[in-house]
C-alpha cells in the first residue's frame, strides 16, 4: 500500500501526463450500503468544464456532470465492496479492494493512477500516487468523485423506496440522528454494516 508524499504543483503536472486514471471513493462513513469507488480516464481532446470535488457541487450540477463525464470520458468504471466485505476486511481495506475493482473494470489500461487521499492499494503493478485533496486538484479524480457520489446517492434513493421509514434519500446512510432513531424503532437491515459501532450497539453486540 503506497503512502502519500507531498507533491509539488510541478510534479503534479508531470503525473498527469499520458493515460491517467483518476480514482476516488464515496461511502466510508455511512452505516449502510456499499462503499463505492470510480475510476475515470478523461479524454484530453474533450475537456469537461466545471469539474470539482463532488462535495462542493450541488445535486443538480453533479447529476449534469455525471452524464457529461460518461459521454466524454475515454473510459470509466465503478467498483464497490459490500457491507459483508466491509465487516470482514474493515472499511479501509474494503475501500482499497473497491478501488482495485474500479481500475480492473476500465476498458483501457492506464499508465498511471492518481488516487484521492493519502494512500493507494497495489494496482497490479501500475504506477500509482495518492494525492491529498486530489478531488479538487486533478480533473480525472474530480470526475471519479462525481461518478462515485452520484452512483451511491442513487443507490441510497433506491434503498429509500424499499425502506421509506429509514429516510435514506435524505441522510444517504450516514450516522445522523434520524438514522439512529430509525434503527432504534425499526431495527437493523441486512444492508447495514454490522462492524460499525452504532449498528453493533443496536444488535446488542457492543
Amino acid at each position: 500500500m503506497a503512502i502519500y508524499k507531498q507533491i509539488s504543483a510541478e510534479q503534479l503536472v508531470m503525473l498527469e501526463q499520458g493515460i491517467v486514471a483518476g480514482v476516488d471513493e464515496v461511502g466510508r462513513g455511512p452505516l449502510v450500503g456499499d462503499v463505492v469507488t470510480a475510476a475515470v480516464i478523461l479524454d484530453p481532446n474533450r475537456p469537461i468544464a466545471g469539474l470539482n470535488d463532488s462535495k462542493k457541487l450541488s445535486d443538480k450540477k453533479r447529476d449534469a456532470l455525471f452524464d457529461v463525464i460518461i459521454e466524454n470520458a475515454l473510459a470509466y468504471s465503478v467498483g464497490r465492496a459490500s457491507p459483508a466485505e466491509i465487516d470482514e476486511l474493515n472499511i479501509l481495506h474494503a475501500t482499497m479492494l473497491a478501488m482495485q475493482r474500479a481500475v480492473a473494470g476500465l476498458s483501457i489500461t492506464p499508465q498511471r493512477i492518481l488516487v484521492d487521499g493519502n494512500r493507494t492499494p497495489d494496482f497490479a503493478g501500475i504506477a500509482a500516487d495518492a494525492i491529498v485533496k486530489g478531488d479538487g486538484l486533478v480533473a480525472a479524480i474530480s470526475a471519479a468523485s462525481i461518478i462515485a457520489k452520484v452512483t451511491r446517492d442513487r443507490e441510497m434513493e433506491a434503498l429509500d423506496k424499499l425502506y421509506p421509514q429509514f429516510g435514506f434519500a435524505q441522510h444517504k446512510g450516514y450516522p445522523t440522528k434520524a438514522h439512529f432513531e430509525a434503527i432504534a424503532q425499526h431495527g437493523v437491515l441486512a444492508e447495514h454494516r454490522r462492524s460499525f459501532k452504532p449498528v453493533r450497539q443496536a444488535l446488542g453486540l457492543a
